[in-house]
């Protein structure tokens, strides 16, 4: 396969380039100013359109096994490719919970039937109950990519001080759910204004700013690579930037919905706005932007939560926290930061491509000779409208919502997954 004529865009490299691209036996086996094709080679023409490493969505949610009504490994690997994700790291709060080498085996012989790449995260605790270890060495070694209560914070600071030592010494990042519950009435909506008019009290945001400052200490004198999952206070991003200048491996995931829409949404979408974190103010909002433009976020991940019509049918207090996001997720980056002048393209796909890569040690993130052809095609500067949705579920404040950056192709392992 040669892809002609493409804007080649690589943040590993820093590259930015007009460029021809041949894949070979789902590897890079070249990239040169202009390549004649053979008889026989398929060609794209990728005139106007960016080529970038494939995306890579550290955070969602397939919810298989246990809630396959919601999302499957195969819809979730449709969504993932709709939206240019070649790689993606599955959550563990299934049913069974993956705290255990079966549940993890079982979804990783599974998952190599999809088009795409499905990593899976193991629990650093057995049942999501925060008391006893999972056996992190033996799940590490039949291909967990990292750690992670995901759904459920960790209470204990003395259990997660020992999980993060033992996932330092595994060299694996640990993700962590920020959200103390002795601090939340009403999960999935902001105590402020908006939650005042609904009548209820809400989720302020010491509830995650407590638990962040906790771990960010902990992170510190562990020595782990912590990953801070979905920020969304700017007291939150004030305390990653300042201590990972004190040299703590910190990490912090910024999705589009929190640095796109603030908890004003609430009253527009309702339940389709609902999620946890909730959404909060525009101070918050413009702190997570200033956090993902100096660096202190260094990842773009989507916490694709995939719920039912009905679920989501319901009252605010009642329905699921959550919404779907990998087929929305670069064109958010591109509307809601390139477009306003807040990020570079480069700086955008630097945190959903090799940022990710390097801290999950993935065999992708880049686009160089001999390295995996893992590739997504976009236009920038294409509008398109989300209507329909190749994920099991359709709940996104998004839908009907006008956008910038549309993928045409998504390539993993040198095979095209989706044409758009």
């Amino acid at each position: 396969m040669l892809i002609k004529n493409a804007y080649l865009i690589d943040p590993a490299s820093k590259t930015s380039q007009k460029a021809d691209l041949r894949i070979e036996g789902g590897f890079i086996s070249r990239i040169a100013a202009e390549i004649t094709p053979d008889v026989s080679e398929e060609v794209i023409d990728a005139s106007g359109l960016v080529a970038a490493p494939g995306l890579i969505d550290t955070h969602v949610h397939f919810r298989d096994p246990g809630f396959t009504y919601k999302e499957t490994l195969h819809t979730g690997a449709l969504a993932s490719a709709k939206g240019g994700f070649t790689s993606v790291i599955c959550m563990a709060n299934t049913s069974p919970v993956v705290d255990n080498v079966g549940t993890l085996l079982d979804i990783g012989r599974r998952a190599k039937d999809e088009k795409i790449r499905i990593y899976q995260a193991a629990s650093v605790s057995r049942s999501l109950k925060g008391e006893e270890l999972t056996d992190m060495d033996e799940l590490a070694d039949s291909g967990a990519c990292g750690f992670t209560d995901d759904g459920i914070p960790i209470r204990n600071a003395a259990f997660l001080y020992e999980a993060m030592e033992k996932a330092a010494s595994l060299d694996l990042p640990i993700s962590l759910h920020e959200e103390d519950p002795a601090f939340i009435k009403n999960n999935g909506i902001n105590h402020g204004p908006v939650s005042d008019k609904l009548g209820i009290y809400g989720s302020p945001s010491i509830a995650e700013e407590s638990l962040v400052a906790r771990d960010c200490l902990l992170a510190l004198r562990s020595g782990a690579h912590v990953v801070i999952q979905h920020i969304s206070s700017g007291r939150s991003v004030e305390l990653v930037r300042m201590f990972r200048s004190m040299g703590a491996r910190l990490h912090a995931e910024a999705t589009p919905h929190h640095f796109t829409l603030t908890e004003d949404a609430v009253l527009e979408y309702g339940t389709l706005a609902k999620m946890n974190p909730p959404l909060r103010t525009e101070k918050d909002r413009q702190a997570i932007i200033a956090g993902l433009a100096d660096g202190t976020i260094d990842l773009i991940a989507t916490d694709h939560a995939p719920h039912s019509r009905e679920e989501k049918a319901r009252s605010i207090t009642a329905a699921p926290s959550g919404i779907i996001g990998l087929e929305t997720s670069l064109a958010l980056g591109i509307t809601s930061l390139v477009r306003p002048g807040h990020l570079s393209l480069m700086q955008l796909l630097e945190k959903m491509t090799v940022n990710p890569a390097r801290l999950y040690h993935l065999p992708s993130g880049e686009l160089r000779e001999g390295r995996a052809a893992d590739v997504v095609l976009f236009d920038p500067e294409e509008r398109w409208t989300p209507t329909e949705y190749a994920s099991l579920s359709s709940n996104s404040p998004f839908t009907g919502r006008e956008l910038f950056g549309k993928v045409k192709f998504t390539i993993c392992g040198g095979e095209v997954v989706y044409r758009g």
